[in-house]
């Protein structure tokens, strides 16, 4: 039968875990600030969508009358 054996965890490496997620943290907050994203063309794209919409229900409004 193989013989178990521990390994050791030294002091190091618990203390660099422990100091990582902070430096993430920070480095979360300070992007945050600087994310200026930019919603021209999705608006641009939304009114379009909204005009195409408005357009085909007039159209199906018209036609309904013609069709009855």
């Amino acid at each position: 039968m193989s013989s178990k054996t521990k390994r050791r965890v030294s002091g190091t490496t618990s203390t660099t875990a422990e100091s990582q997620p902070n430096a993430t943290l920070t480095r979360r907050f300070s992007t945050s600030t600087e994310f200026n994203p930019d919603y021209t063309q999705i608006k641009t794209g939304l009114k379009r969508i909204g005009v195409l919409a408005a357009s085909f229900i007039t159209i199906l409004v018209v036609l309904s009358f013609f069709l009855k």
